[in-house]
């Protein structure tokens, strides 16, 4: 989501730019719209018309009968209402949709951010994705779903803003790589699915996002100085690693979707008809809404034909001037037949369908928070010229218990690289010295900088919308503090030079690297980390040398949003233990100190690939800076990402996707596999035949439904309405200028399809690899067994040598305790995409088809070959 609650809207200006250059017939004034740069040959996006209803999916079956029941008697007015947002500042929350009283649908509130509940009170600031994904644990991630879906409800947000599957985190400076769950499709899948379901369990709309290809911060906005880039991704590619992820939200059961910014194969992803009609509605068979990111919308029929069913926060291409692609428009696209009717039924029905798959019809809470302002009492619009006050801000406490939970991950997330001479974990009689200002807290206080948007003290998130306020942070000063006495802090990012040092010292030492959205500029970093590279922050690097040249003994504790270099202290003698511990959240200090001083052993894994050198990555992953016309950001490298290319490359990492050590040490053992479905054909067996759909009077509405005469309510400049002045003035019209390969008759259902995230059959159980998990050393501790699938080549593709598609974690185990993981991979698991099939395509029976397992990518001991038995390499 974008952020322009609190920032100036300077660049926002004139984003009137669409991918498919069709003049919007929804406005009077039509605007001519430029035309988009040319895409390299082979990435366009074609066509996919019309959109597909929603409804057929039986586990949604009642909750579309009662839309349908309401839908069926609305006005248009109310539908309108539905699918367009209020305006920028028009209202409680960062995006809000007009209501439909009479059938007691309020308007519904949208709120950041994957963390938690951005700009509000007596909330959780929970770890970020990043080092959700770093616990590999499932229960967490559905712990933490729940944490976040408890405390929408409490503050009465309807929908929010999360998770985050999107970017990848193809590229290594992306700004906000951190929001999701690492460089893996089935890692981003499994966190983002576990997420939802906590999320949902709550009665809280998630949504998943963002839809597809931002993979860089910097140019992706349309804008009248430049046009949003366009990634242009080869359909396997999308298939096998981006779409990956949202193909198992959508599995899920997600009720919205959000849409990126920028270009996919020349085509906005916001009105992309073959993303979203075609791959997601159809394909995937979504039966949520799909919603613009903010300011995202860049035309009224081009979007709708292709499947938008939601815009936020509704304004049009310039903020605050009281206009809309949508609103009034939308009824005027109607009036005027540009946009069929069944289409905005459909739209509405979605929305309306998934508030009640929620079951938020039932006693669920309005909102009773601000966004915009901490003040107790303000105006309810603040976006409006003259706006009625009130109470804005009740001050709801939602934390519960929730600070258990955020430890709990940020402390299953801490990742040990190094641990020479066992000097982990630390003694509480030891002598520390402790360096570095992420030790410590930001000097200018608690929420000093807006959306996070500086680095100062202790990194806990990055900055942009997908932050949280937090309530309270223990840092990791205070941490180590409460655990011993017998530590020394100099809070500075400048060596001291009047330290002294004996033999028995311990130098901790406090680096990190920042990263975020786009719209705040952080130390020469505008949101990518193109200042900053991938090397620590505040110059962390000569802070571990210089106290690697006085110590003999030097741990270094990292903090970050993604990769960093550490090829300049890495391997000095003097520096025998590396914790990353990612972006903590407001437990930073406890749950590192859980870790530090062996409370807890350290059981994360690296959620991304370590580095020796930036030049070890395709060129083509780099953030591509071209102030002019449009960037084409053409993805070359296909499959290979992150641990992907390094393995393909055979370039040796300095640590590899999945690495963490222990303080204890563990033993796998009795390795079985059994198959439970047979792959007896090469692809899935057909998909079921979909449900009903709902059914509606399609006729043109009445215009007096959508005339001003017929309310009674005092208008709020600026606030979007449905509503126009004279709507009998408007006729239908059949020479309205479609996009190219618009229809009205649907397309055959994909073979793919047929289920929510593709036909029901991918899914089955095709392995079972079960696993014995011994503790063999002195210390509890927890265990992660990791499964890589090795495809043959028998497929006749170039495919990744080795793919993460699951993985599980041990209880803690005590010394000598025992335990049995079982590892469940899929007929998907086991697929390529086939382009000219159009479907998945697994080895009959599963021939030559290998099953790796253990502690990271570069540390699989255990093989199992389908047909064969399991063996140690």
């Amino acid at each position: 989501m974008a952020p322009w609650t609190r920032l100036a809207l300077v660049p926002l200006l004139a984003q009137a730019v669409t991918a498919t250059p069709v003049p919007d017939a929804a406005s009077e004034d039509a605007v001519q719209l430029d035309q988009r740069d040319s895409v390299p040959e082979g990435y366009e996006s074609p066509p996919y018309y019309p959109t597909p209803y929603g409804g057929w999916a039986s586990d949604w079956a009642e909750a579309y009968e009662k839309a349908q029941q309401v839908v069926e008697n609305m006005t248009l007015a109310e539908k309108v209402n539905l699918t367009t947002g209020t305006g920028i500042f028009m209202g409680p929350c960062v995006g809000q949709t007009g209501s439909a009283p009479r059938f007691g649908i309020p308007n519904l509130c949208l709120q950041d951010s994957p963390l938690g509940i951005r700009n509000t009170d007596h909330n959780t600031a929970f770890p970020a994705g990043i080092t959700v994904g770093a616990t590999f644990n499932k229960d967490l991630m559905y712990a933490r779903g729940v944490g976040i879906g408890q405390e929408a409800r409490g503050k009465g947000v309807n929908i929010q803003l999360g998770p985050a599957v999107g970017p990848l985190g193809r590229k290594p400076r992306g700004g906000r790589i951190w929001e999701g769950f690492g460089a893996d499709p089935s890692l981003q899948a499994i966190g983002g699915a576990q997420t939802i379901k906590g999320m949902q369990s709550t009665g809280t709309i998630a949504t998943i996002k963002h839809f597809i290809g931002n993979e860089q911060e910097m140019y992706r906005m349309s804008s009248v100085l430049s046009k949003g880039y366009s990634s242009n991704i080869d359909d396997r590619t999308l298939h096998e690693l981006y779409l990956w992820p949202f193909a198992e939200g959508v599995r899920a059961g997600v009720g919205s979707l959000m849409t990126a910014y920028n270009d996919v194969n020349g085509s906005a992803c916001s009105q992309n008809s073959k993303l979203i009609n075609g791959i997601l509605k159809d394909e995937l068979g979504f039966q949520g809404f799909v919603m613009t990111d903010w300011l995202g919308h860049y035309t009224g029929v081009g979007a709708a034909l292709s499947g938008l069913d939601m815009s936020m926060p509704g304004d049009g291409a310039v903020p605050l001037f009281g206009d809309s692609y949508w609103g009034s428009e939308l009824s005027r696209s109607i009036l005027n037949g540009s946009v069929p009717v069944p289409r905005l039924n459909d739209m509405v029905t979605r929305i309306v369908a998934t508030w009640y798959k929620m079951d938020q019809d039932a006693d669920y809470p309005l909102p009773n928070f601000s966004t915009n302002t901490e003040d107790e009492t303000g105006p309810l619009y603040p976006g409006a010229l003259f706006s009625p006050s009130g109470v804005v801000n009740q001050y709801v406490n939602v934390q519960g218990d929730h600070n258990i939970t955020a430890r709990a991950v940020a402390r299953e997330a801490v990742t040990l690289l190094k641990n020479e001479d066992n000097i982990l974990p630390l003694q509480k009689n030891d002598s520390l010295k402790i360096f570095g200002t992420d030790a410590g807290g930001n000097s200018d206080g608690l929420n000093s900088c807006s959306d996070q948007g500086c680095d100062k003290g202790v990194l806990t998130m990055g900055w942009g919308s997908g932050t949280a306020r937090l309530p309270y942070l223990i840092t990791p000063q205070q941490g180590i503090a409460n655990v011993t006495n017998n530590a020394e802090f100099y809070i500075t990012d400048s060596f001291p030079s009047d330290v002294t040092a004996s033999a028995n010292d311990i130098a901790v030492v406090f680096i990190n690297a920042d990263s975020g959205e786009n719209y705040i500029t952080v130390e020469g970093n505008p949101g990518d980390r193109t200042d900053a590279g991938l090397y620590a922050w505040h110059n962390g690097d000569e802070l571990v040398k210089a106290a690697a040249a006085k110590f003999s003994n030097v741990v270094v504790v990292v903090h970050t949003v993604g990769p960093i270099l550490m090829e300049e202290w890495i391997d000095l003698e003097s520096v025998k233990g590396v914790l990353v511990a990612h972006l903590p959240g407001q437990e930073a200090g406890n749950s590192l100190a859980d870790v530090l001083f062996g409370d807890y052993s350290p059981s994360g894994h690296m959620p991304y690939t370590i580095p020796r050198s930036e030049s070890d990555y395709p060129d083509s992953v780099s953030i591509i800076d071209q102030p002019f016309g449009q960037i084409q950001d053409t993805y070359t490298e296909g499959l290979y990402v992150d641990y992907r290319h390094f393995i393909n490359a055979n370039i040796t990492p300095r640590y590899p996707f999945g690495h963490g050590l222990s303080y204890t040490t563990f033993n796998f053992s009795n390795p079985s596999m059994s198959v439970v479905t047979a792959l007896d054909t090469a692809y899935p067996a057909a998909a079921p035949a979909r449900g009903a759909t709902p059914v509606y009077n399609d006729s043109i509405p009445a215009a007096s439904e959508v005339a001003w005469s017929s309310t009674t309510f005092t208008r709020i400049w600026r606030y979007l309405y449905p509503y126009l002045d004279n709507p009998e003035s408007i006729t239908a019209s059949d020479d309205y200028p479609y996009p190219d390969g618009y229809t009205t008759t649907p397309h055959a259902e994909p073979r793919a399809g047929g289920g929510q995230g593709g036909n029901p059959a991918l899914f089955d159980t095709a392995f079972s690899v079960q696993v014995n998990v011994k503790n063999t050393g002195s210390r509890p501790g927890k265990a992660v067994a990791q499964l890589y699938v090795e495809l043959p080549s028998s497929l006749g593709l170039d495919t990744p040598s080795l793919q993460l598609r699951q993985f599980e974690k041990t209880t803690t185990l005590v010394p000598n305790q025992s335990e049995t993981l079982t590892l469940e991979i899929t007929r998907k698991d086991v697929s390529v995409w086939d382009v000219d099939a159009q479907d998945w395509k697994a080895p009959v029976n599963g021939q030559g088809i290998k099953l790796w397992v253990g502690n990271s990518v570069a540390d699989l001991p255990i093989l199992c070959v389908v047909g064969g038995d399991c063996s140690f390499q």
